[in-house]
């Protein structure tokens, strides 16, 4: 196979000098990247508004610049580039939850059986992924603290969230931007799939809400009333970061954010797009009650 062609978005961020750096070294060493970069230049005034792609409306620009430029899958950097996100071929955004499973197979195919970290929030396919591959998998709360210490706890090669924070056991435990779009570069070449379709058979199997945020007046009182109606019937608690519950084929995690004034929802199930709407939008009715005024 060619050299992957790849788009960078730097959002006028940290990353542009950096990643320069790193592709001519790849270069040296001869791992080739047809690299297309935009907007790689520092710029501190942000022109095209503060680089943070988990934010819907700051991916539009990346997602054109994939499709337009022919490419394998694209990247978009934050602004001090600790984090990235994924967009395939046609410019379609690859939620958090399936990075991490796709970074999680490729970890376990350098260190087979050993433990990889995740947070509460969506599971299905990371667990599946991890175990699928050999691994064991381990829950750790949401934080880079908490996920930083579950990793030297485990030694396990890779901890991931899926708001975009990726760990790593030989990158001192700490999250890089960098580091995952080389390592999905190197699985995708490996088992011989485009992004599109590895993350197309994660997204029928394992659906998902995406993380939907609410502002209340009174999170405990929310948080209670979610309880009250949904804790008696699930087969499953944990409250490892908020509450999880899990009722076989679908699950929901509820949690207040550990950086804004919000509660968060995450909603799953097993094959049925369906029901994660149907359930997204029972929890949404309780926890709109609940909104500040």
């Amino acid at each position: 196979m060619g050299a992957p062609r790849i788009l960078f978005d730097c959002g006028n961020g940290a990353a542009g000098p950096t990643l320069q750096v790193l592709l001519g070294e790849l270069q040296s060493r001869g791992a080739e990247v047809d690299a297309v970069t935009v907007r790689g230049n520092p710029d501190p005034t942000f022109p095209d508004g503060v680089p943070n792609p988990l934010l819907p409306e700051m991916r539009a620009a990346t997602a054109r610049a994939a499709a337009e430029a022919g490419t394998d899958f694209g990247v978009a950097f934050d602004g001090d580039f600790d984090r990235c996100f994924l967009f395939d071929a046609a410019g379609t955004f690859v939620e958090g939850e399936y990075v991490v499973a796709l970074l999680a197979r490729a970890a376990l195919a350098q260190n087979p059986g050993q433990s990889i970290i995740h947070d509460p929030r969506v599971t299905g396919a990371i667990r599946a992924a991890i175990i699928g591959a050999g691994g064991v998998p381990t829950q750790s709360k949401t934080g880079h603290a908490y996920v930083k210490d579950a990793l030297r706890a485990t030694s396990g090669p890779y901890g991931g969230e899926m708001s975009g924070h990726h760990y790593f056991r030989d990158f001192f435990y700490c999250d890089s931007g960098m580091l995952p779009w080389m390592l999905i570069a190197q699985h995708l070449n490996q088992s011989g799939q485009t992004l599109a379709e590895a993350v197309t058979e994660m997204r029928a199997e394992f659906p998902s809400s995406g993380e939907i945020n609410f502002r209340v007046a009174d999170k405990g009182a929310a948080v209670a009333a979610v309880r009250s109606r949904f804790e008696p019937d699930a087969a499953s608690v944990d409250r490892t970061d908020g509450l999880s519950c899990d009722f076989g084929d679908w699950r929901f995690n509820l949690r207040a954010s550990n950086t804004e004034n919000l509660l968060r929802l995450n909603v799953e199930a097993a094959s049925s797009r369906a029901l994660v709407e149907a359930r997204a939008a029972d929890l949404s009715t309780i926890l709109n009650k609940w909104g500040a005024q």
